[in-house]
């Protein structure tokens, strides 16, 4: 007689990780907290966050902004530095979180959170979807996003929505991706080579869609 055959059950799917900020959060406090939800949902960064502890501050390099970070079965993010941080990080906020010198205090830590700080882009097609479908309820958002791609194997082009009013981006995928995900600040990214097309009243709309993608508001 045979011998009975055993399944083993599935591993234990981890739990999941929230990410909460505090209440009239700063402009850099809502950025890392979308940031580290996005890592989280991505599988980015989850097994990192999920098993590690402590409080790591994060610095601007060039302004006074400062926020911590505590890690732990809910990833509370705060504006300030209130107490001894267990590391501290100096990275350069319109350069999607790169360090600009080296971590203080633990460098696992301060690696992980570094790590989680910076996803990998979508394709642009996608990014540009999600940001279009995320952005409909904001007052005055045009019908139509058109964005022309500047890629190494020759343009090319998407178009989301319908309607009468249209709206252009043009750009390398990369940048327009980051502008898309809210890794990229909009007004610097028209600096950095992005260019548009429409009115003024347009890219005050579109300034608006942008700060939604990067800060969640």
């Amino acid at each position: 007689m045979s011998a009975p055959t055993t399944v083993a059950p599935p591993p234990a799917r981890p739990e999941l990780v929230r990410v909460a900020i505090e209440d009239d959060a700063t402009p850099l406090v809502r950025q890392l907290g979308r940031t580290l939800g996005e890592a989280i949902r991505s599988g980015h960064a989850h097994d990192e966050l999920s098993r590690a502890g402590g409080t790591v501050a994060v610095r601007s390099h060039d302004t006074p902004q400062a926020a911590t970070i505590t890690l732990g079965a809910t990833i509370e993010v705060r504006g300030g530095v209130l107490a001894e941080p267990d590391a501290t990080v100096v990275v350069d906020l319109h350069g999607r979180f790169a360090p600009t010198e080296e971590p203080s205090g633990d460098a696992v830590l301060a690696a992980g959170v570094l790590h989680a700080l910076r996803p990998p882009l979508p394709p642009w097609r996608e990014a540009a979807a999600r940001f279009w479908q995320e952005t409909r309820p904001i007052p005055g958002i045009p019908d139509v996003l058109v964005v022309h791609v500047l890629g190494p194997d020759g343009p090319e082009e998407g178009r989301f929505g319908e309607g009468a009013t249209t709206y252009e981006l043009t750009g390398p995928a990369d940048l327009l991706a980051g502008v898309f995900t809210g890794a990229d600040d909009f007004l610097a990214a028209l600096d950095a080579g992005v260019q548009v097309k429409g009115t003024l009243s347009q890219l005050s709309v579109m300034t608006a869609a942008s700060w939604k993608a990067r800060f969640d508001v």
